[in-house]
């Protein structure tokens, strides 16, 4: 049996990483596209994105979309882990802004993650900025050489 050597075990955590990121968002993507009227009110409850709603109805989709894509080609990884942390960091300032400072809003998520709490939510995405750190930082680690 081969040894696991640790680039190899890096390049599995990255990959792991970047499968998750690939499920959420185009899990999340897909759930806003089904549910498109739903998701466009939602966004418009925000007094922060009441003016923006239209066009981020169908511009977080498609970002969610792309980073999927980027995520997929290793020459893309980087900049797509990098964007998803940003993504993320944007997502989890909303909610947290949403927690201390609005009224308490339905979640403009769609699918399974509309039914976490505010609070949840928030956790959810802080674990995943953590990981989108982590694999950018790992994805920049160079292979051994011998």
């Amino acid at each position: 049996m081969k040894k696991l050597n640790t680039q190899d075990w890096y390049q599995g955590f990255i990959t792991v990483i970047s499968h998750s990121f690939i499920l959420l968002f185009l899990y999340a993507a897909s759930s806003k596209l089904l549910e498109y009227d739903k998701f466009t009110v939602n966004i418009g409850q925000s007094p922060m994105l009441t003016a923006y709603a239209g066009v981020l109805a169908w511009l977080v989709p498609a970002v969610e979309v792309v980073l999927s894509v980027m995520l997929v080609f290793t020459g893309l990884r980087l900049y797509g882990l990098f964007a998803s942390f940003s993504l993320m960091v944007m997502f989890t300032t909303y909610i947290f802004t949403v927690l201390h400072f609005m009224e308490d809003m339905p979640c403009a998520c769609g699918g399974v993650l509309e039914k976490l709490s505010w609070d949840a939510h928030l956790v959810f995405n802080i674990g995943f900025v953590v990981l989108a750190g982590i694999g950018a930082v790992l994805e920049q680690i160079p292979p051994k050489s011998g």
